[in-house]
């Protein structure tokens, strides 16, 4: 195991935590706060955010992906959580937050997008392996 597949374990177990904790907070602490429709979409960026958390434990621990690939679309899945699910968050909090969080609702699709690049990214260059 290389250092970087070592750290994105490491950054996997982590993030899996606090989407945990997210997860937790949103559906205890936050059901009495805002309303149903803001519930479901925190739930959502938790959600994504699970999927991209386990995405990137298995990428640190698939030793036949090449590391320069595993760098790109592990930055990938990073900025998609960070764009799609934090904006998600914030969307979701509009309500009891002390600012607008509608207007940074445009970042949403950027992490989107993100995610899609990495997925892409990984099967295109899976494909295109030279098998040994």
């Amino acid at each position: 195991m290389t250092v970087f597949d070592k750290n994105m374990v490491v950054t996997a177990s982590f993030l899996t935590a606090a989407t945990i904790a997210l997860g937790a907070f949103g559906a205890h602490g936050l059901k009495n706060i805002v309303e149903v429709s803001a519930l479901n979409t925190f739930e959502t960026g938790v959600r994504y955010q699970m999927y991209h958390c386990l995405a990137i434990l298995v990428l640190g621990l698939a030793p036949s992906i090449p590391e320069k690939l595993k760098k790109i679309v592990f930055w990938f899945f990073i900025l998609g959580i960070l764009l799609f699910s934090g904006s998600i968050y914030l969307l979701a909090l509009n309500e009891v937050l002390p600012f607008n969080s509608a207007k940074i609702g445009f970042i949403t699709p950027i992490g989107g997008l993100m995610f899609i690049i990495g997925w892409f990214l990984l099967a295109y260059k899976m494909l295109s392996l030279k098998k040994r």
